[in-house]
């Protein structure tokens, strides 16, 4: 049976609900009910193409009508599987709007005028007062319980036929035949067995000489003795011959290397700094690219640049906003702005229908599967634009070719609009300006960066870490990736240029970063606990943990990592992925995200942590086809902190919605 139906405008006014079972009642009352999380995490946020959404063992169905702008929502338990609850939804839509349709109109050109501000603040809230739903409704509670136990009934009727369809097809309960000639004997299953193993015998056998054939330079000569095999080591002139013809020796010149050639190639820590005429200011200005340094803020704060879609500046950024209004504007040539010649048969007034808009969003789906989207994802979006534009009224096919592109507009801003913040730097000075009692110490702000092999952590890493310098943090660098061979080294050299970098590319900046680290083979967790300690003893402001790159599927290493999370219990979590990979993207932060969320330790502090943010790198080389960045933030809600765009420690960018929209619309 259901739980709870409920039936809402959404601007969030209840207009009628109903819940079945005393312990339903939290459903609509809670903050964190179902019903609640479905309007904040999928409706609000525009990811409404789901069939269904579950939470704490509840299932959340809906339906709109988007005329009025009313959502219908049925809850019931996940486990109850029932059937009849799509076509419930439906005949409750159709009746409650065949009987109150009036009502209903009236109500929603009121709330109309309250938001285009025709009524005064006073005047409204006389008018909201003066709507009376429960007697506007009256007689509706007799007329929706007739409506369900018909469904119910049905349902029940179903059940039964399905039985007796299968109860004939049941196998035949008689006993067993007395009759033993079928029953192999004792003396035949041996015989039997000693054939199979003597064929497993001969065949491990023959693979066996296969390897040692294929093998046989090995160092190693396989020998058949008749009763098994047996390895021989071969001799030491054999290996010796062997060592005599490997690769020989390079030779790099004919001479000796003169002092002017040993001096360019020494890259030592401790080399004397050989002033401004040396190699070193030339190093210098390859670490940093003067045209991409970000800009300071009237606080003096140093920020990093926005990312610039083909040279476009801000101004330019709002021109599709401008262009959906302008219903005359001229539509684009590319894919999405063909959409528009599917419309060229809806002339006059029409109220769209799912036939109307399914040839137009299988276009959408093309054109966002272009740029990148996951193919899921760009499912969803189009689905949840269907969803939104089903049953409003146009007048002609150029203003419902504008309807759906405003639609699809709309949404993409509501998924890539964070519902977190992307200050991280007020996030850090908050943190280190908070009073604290006097007998503790001020902590550091820890970020852990995480991601799988290759993406570009370390690297960007230190783009983090000289934005932090810039903006005039100490910052302790933590090499937890022990596995990779050179990590910690990669770590070191990063740590020595970013020690001569300050706030305007000059030198003297050695007191402002510094390494963690303890080699390799240790455990990632207890180097990141010791480096939180160490940074709180020397007064740094903020620790970048680096880890190990793995694959989401590897189980062992994400439960790692996790346990890194769980003991740290780190400030932010930042995801690093690449802007190529589009649907592995997907895949790869999803299941990061659930492994960190599920392998923390009960008893950790870090219990439940996901995701924080996201970082991603190689943004340069994929033009406007910018998915990626649609992907990940609809998979987990959150934001995309930064963009790498380059090989410099000022090669790193913020990402504008209105930028990304329109990269994303754009033919």
């Amino acid at each position: 049976m259901l739980d709870h139906c409920s039936i809402s405008h959404k601007g969030g006014i209840v207009l009628w609900s109903r819940s079945f079972t005393p312990e339903a009642s939290h459903l609509a009352s809670s903050p964190s009910s179902p019903v609640n999380s479905l309007i904040r995490e999928a409706l609000i946020e525009g990811r409404t193409a789901e069939e269904k959404y579950e939470k704490d063992g509840y299932a959340v169905k809906w339906t709109f009508f988007n005329d009025l702008e009313l959502i219908f929502v049925v809850a019931y338990h996940r486990i109850l599987q029932l059937t009849y609850v799509d076509d419930l939804l439906a005949a409750l839509k159709a009746l409650f709007i065949k009987l109150f349709e009036p009502f209903l109109a009236t109500f929603v050109a009121s709330l109309h005028a309250i938001k285009s501000g025709k009524l005064v603040s006073a005047a409204a809230r006389d008018s909201l007062k003066a709507w009376n739903f429960a007697k506007a409704f009256e007689g509706w509670d007799g007329v929706f319980d007739k409506l369900l136990k018909g469904f119910e009934d049905k349902a029940a009727q179903e059940r039964k036929s399905r039985y007796r369809q299968v109860a004939p097809a049941l196998p035949d309960s008689s006993p067993p035949s007395d009759d033993l000639s079928t029953v192999p004997s004792e003396s035949s299953i041996a015989v039997q067995d000693e054939q199979q193993i003597a064929r497993n015998v001969q065949a491990l056998k023959n693979r066996l000489r296969g390897r040692g054939g294929r093998r046989g330079g090995r160092g190693a000569t396989r020998v058949d003795s008749g009763s098994g095999w047996d390895s021989m080591p071969a001799s030491d002139s054999e290996s010796t011959s062997k060592r005599a013809k490997g690769k020989a020796q390079r030779k790099w010149g004919d001479s000796a290397p003169s002092e002017t050639e040993m001096a360019s190639l020494d890259f030592s820590i401790d080399k004397p700094d050989s002033g401004t005429n040396g190699h070193l200011s030339h190093d210098l200005q390859a670490l940093v690219d003067k045209a991409s340094l970000g800009t300071r803020t009237r606080d003096g704060l140093y920020e990093v640049k926005d990312w610039d879609f083909g040279g476009r500046d801000d101004e330019a950024n709002g021109a599709i906003t401008r262009a959906l209004k302008n219903e005359g504007a001229k539509q684009p040539t590319g894919s999405l702005g063909a959409l528009s010649s599917l419309f060229s048969r809806l002339t006059g007034s029409k109220v769209l229908t799912e036939q109307d808009l399914k040839p137009v969003l299988e276009g959408m789906k093309q054109h966002l599967m272009k740029k990148n989207v996951a193919m899921e994802i760009a499912d969803k979006v189009c689905e949840g634009v269907g969803e939104t534009l089903v049953g409003k009224k146009v007048g002609g096919f150029q203003t419902t070719s504008n309807a759906v592109r405003t639609a699809l507009s709309s949404s993409l801003t509501r998924i890539l609009t964070p519902k977190t913040s992307t200050d991280l730097l007020l996030s850090i000075r908050t943190k280190l300006s908070s009073p604290l009692p006097s007998a503790q110490q001020r902590m550091p702000y820890s970020i852990t960066f995480v991601g799988v092999n290759g993406v570009g952590k370390s690297t960007n890493l230190s783009k983090v870490c000289f934005w932090l310098i810039q903006n005039g943090m100490r910052v302790l660098i933590a090499a937890c990736d022990t596995f990779r061979s050179g990590a910690v080294e990669q770590l070191r050299v990063h740590v020595r240029n970013l020690s001569m970098l300050g706030v305007n590319g000059a030198t003297n900046s050695k007191g402002r970063v510094e390494l963690y680290e303890k080699g390799y083979g240790k455990d990632a967790a207890g180097i990141a606990k010791e480096a939180i300690a160490y940074a709180k003893d020397n007064d740094f402001d903020v620790v970048l943990i680096d880890t190990a790159g793995r694959m989401q599927d590897n189980e062992p290493l994400m439960r790692a990592l996790a346990k890194l999370v769980s003991a740290n219990n780190p400030d932010k979590i930042i995801f690093v992925g690449e802007a190529l990979v589009g649907n592995e993207a997907v895949d790869q932060l999803t299941k990061f995200d659930r492994a960190l969320r599920d392998f923390s330790s009960a008893s950790g502090s870090g219990k439940g942590r996901g995701i924080d943010g996201m970082l991603v790198t190689k943004w340069d080389t994929v033009d406007d086809k910018v998915g990626a960045a649609l992907s990940m933030t609809y998979v987990t809600g959150q934001p995309i902190i930064f963009v790498g765009c380059g090989q410099t420690y000022t090669d790193l960018r913020q990402l504008r919605v209105a930028n990304v929209v329109q990269a994303i619309l754009s033919d």
